[in-house]
């Protein structure tokens, strides 16, 4: 059986569920990382800094304006062992002054690469304005570029993205809202009435009739304690309850560019019949020279000749009777040959007659 199948299927047949903890399943409202960024210049650079970009003058004459260093009036500094970057972080929930955290850093001009550079002291903002962490540190950069000198480039990686471990120092703590009296809201990574409703079961039978509402399909409040030192143990009892989470809904999810076809578990099928088939069409030139007589007028000439072959396959049908399993899709649809564009055909078809009740979702 001849099989030309490009694809790859994710099989999840076993219907037993496997129980997870709370703690994998929500997380608690309130308690979130927050985006910071910044700006500043990355020196040490073998010559492969910016080189037409304005930023680094203007941040090199900045830079030395605030450590009291004045340049004459039209000094315009040009280095390519400088280059202009951006700077971002993340930082934690409950991260406290003077706790380090990794930075990442980016060229923004026309720099080369990044390898061997140090960032220079930068300040890393939040959405609403204040620093929150000042960047510091000697870069770490997986990618290598090598140029030859007749213009031919080697590049593995990115070499104009590094990271600085531990690169950046917290000033400010955000504060959150678990220390604030009320209750617990845990919401739900992926939004589920079926998960909710276990989820409180769950917490009520551990804790007592009332003491987990269902606020809507993703959110889950539970009563806690007032004093925060007795809700981190509170907290860490919750999130260790064991849940077992309903199946995800049935999905059908193509990858039109890889051809990568994950099917799940809960898709079925309803009674259909498919026929599967192609049609191939051979067109070949084959020009022919067209010679006058010797008592003629005319000239030598090319005359185009066409030989086009239509070749069909035998039509390959196969029926899906009521509820089939995704067992017996795999194995209809490995049995007829078919490739990546033909499975997505039969699916969509399949889709658009309405017997398979399933979420196709093409990316």
């Amino acid at each position: 059986m001849k099989n030309i199948m490009l694809c790859i299927l994710l099989l999840m047949c076993s219907n037993s569920a496997v129980a997870e903890r709370i703690k994998d399943l929500t997380s608690i409202s309130g308690v979130r990382t927050n985006q910071l960024v910044g700006y500043g210049i990355v020196t040490g650079l073998t010559k492969t800094g910016d080189n037409t970009s304005k930023f680094i003058p203007q941040g090199l004459v900045s830079m030395m304006g605030h450590m009291g260093l004045t340049l004459p009036i039209g000094t315009d500094p040009k280095t390519k062992n400088s280059a202009f970057v951006s700077v971002h972080a993340e930082l934690p929930p409950f991260a406290k002054p003077g706790q380090k955290i990794d930075v990442t850093v980016s060229s923004i001009g026309d720099a080369k690469s990044l390898r061997g550079g140090s960032l220079l002291l930068s300040p890393l903002r939040g959405a609403d304005g204040k620093v929150y962490a000042m960047a510091q540190g000697n870069l770490v950069v997986n990618g290598l570029s090598a140029t030859g000198q007749d213009g031919s480039k080697v590049t593995v990686n990115s070499p104009l993205v590094g990271r600085v471990p531990n690169g950046a120092t917290v000033e400010e703590t955000v504060p959150t809202s678990f220390d604030q009296p009320g209750d617990l809201v845990f919401n739900l990574n992926t939004n589920d009435f079926t998960t909710v409703n276990s989820i409180v079961t769950a917490i009520n039978k551990m804790l007592g009739e009332g003491a987990a509402k269902a606020l809507d399909g993703g959110s889950v409040s539970v009563r806690s304690p007032v004093n925060p030192s007795q809700r981190v143990s509170f907290v860490s009892m919750i999130e260790n309850i064991e849940v077992t989470p309903d199946a995800a809904p049935a999905k059908v999810i193509v990858n039109s560019r890889t051809g990568t076809v994950i099917i799940n578990s809960k898709v079925r099928i309803q009674p259909a019949a498919v026929s599967h088939g192609s049609l191939t069409v051979t067109i070949n030139e084959n020009p022919q020279v067209s010679q006058p007589n010797a008592l003629s007028n005319g000239a030598t000439a090319v005359v185009p000749q066409s030989d086009i072959q239509i070749k069909e396959d035998k039509n390959r049908m196969f029926v899906f009777n009521a509820g089939v399993s995704l067992d017996e899709i795999v194995s209809a649809v490995n049995a007829v040959g078919a490739g990546p564009s033909d499975l997505v055909a039969i699916l969509e078809g399949l889709k658009s007659a309405g017997a398979m009740q399933a979420d196709l979702i093409i990316i």
